[in-house]
């Protein structure tokens, strides 16, 4: 394995997670890396695909050439094939001078091409030709090119629908497809989302010479929300959290921003206590303990984590509770937090 980037308890490389989920995605990209084969990427919008390119492509036997990426979605029609192929000057209105596409840039290393299903149908038959034979011709030009790359392809749509909705030829998904990669949505890997969000959370501090720190609820709401953006939006709603924050990254900051989805980040809090004034200080303790371990499904380091206490203290609160039995129930009940 290349020494730049390695396989580690948090990930591999810069790609991060602890799932089962994405250690076998880890373990797809160790064994295809080393090869020439084209490599498919599936995945939502925002998961992360371009990373799992750059891992495959430093991982390689091309990792000494280029990487070159292109979003085949984000590019007009018109432009698409002077972009991949280059143009000599004069070969159109405003080609002043002679350019190279991307495929001989990337000559030599990898040629990332994102959502290639966003590309036009007679664009994927010159593309499927060029893969085919390794030659092409700039825009204008009359002497052929060869190349020597190794492509991987990425899209966020369903491959056999984008076939069946004439959106991706099929010649060219059994070509680009040689080994399909399914890179899964953050919300199937929930357990990868602390990790990411200290990992967030510490490149920002590094960045502006901060010790900035998540409180244990929002914390908890990050791992629990659904992140329909992904590790993208996981991302941004971690720096924008950062930039309001003095010193603590609380759920409150997030729900003030006009950006985010309150109703959706207000499910993820987990329920408190409505304690009336005259409440022993014990007996809010426990009930606030007991509602909190019936919020985590009886997962104790998680309750710790979020009640700001040790795993161990909690241990002897409970076995202090065992000892004394049953707490008075009339007096404190599961609400909203609030003091009457």
């Amino acid at each position: 394995m290349d020494a730049r980037i390695t396989l580690h308890e948090a990930g591999l490389g810069n790609l991060l997670g602890r799932s089962h989920a994405m250690k076998q995605v880890f373990s797809l990209i160790q064994r295809v890396a080393p090869t020439e084969a084209t490599v498919m990427i599936m995945g939502e919008s925002g998961s992360g695909k371009e990373l799992v390119a750059e891992c495959i492509h430093v991982l390689s036997h091309r990792a000494q050439g280029p990487m070159v990426a292109i979003n085949c979605g984000s590019i007009p029609a018109s432009l698409i094939e002077a972009e991949l192929f280059g143009y000599e000057k004069g070969s159109f209105t405003g080609a002043s001078r002679s350019h190279a596409g991307v495929f001989e840039r990337a000559t030599g290393g990898t040629l990332f091409l994102d959502e290639v299903t966003e590309m036009p149908l007679d664009m994927q038959t010159r593309l499927l030709r060029v893969l085919e034979t390794g030659r092409f011709y700039r825009v204008g030009g009359t002497q052929e090119i060869k190349t020597d790359i190794r492509v991987v392809a990425a899209t966020n749509r369903n491959v056999a629908e984008a076939v069946a909705n004439r959106q991706l030829r099929e010649d060219l998904m059994y070509r680009l497809a040689v080994f399909p990669l399914h890179l899964p949505p953050l919300r199937e890997r929930a357990g990868d989302v602390p990790p990411l969000a200290e990992h967030f959370l510490g490149l920002l501090n590094r960045a502006n010479s901060t010790h900035k720190r998540f409180s244990p609820i929002f914390a908890e709401a990050l791992r629990t929300y659904r992140w329909p953006g992904n590790v993208r939006e996981l991302k941004n709603a971690v720096e924008r959290s950062f930039i309001l924050a003095d010193d603590v990254l609380d759920l409150d900051l997030t729900l003030s921003m006009a950006t985010q989805k309150p109703q959706q980040l207000e499910q993820t809090r987990p329920a408190g206590l409505h304690v009336p004034l005259g409440s022993r200080l014990d007996e809010a303790e426990r009930s606030l303990i007991e509602v909190t371990l019936e919020y985590c499904e009886g997962d104790k380091r998680r309750a710790a984590a979020i009640l700001g206490c040790s795993l161990k203290t909690l241990y002897n609160k409970l076995n202090s509770y065992a000892r004394t039995g049953a707490p008075d129930r009339t007096r404190i009940t599961s609400s909203a937090l609030s003091l009457q």
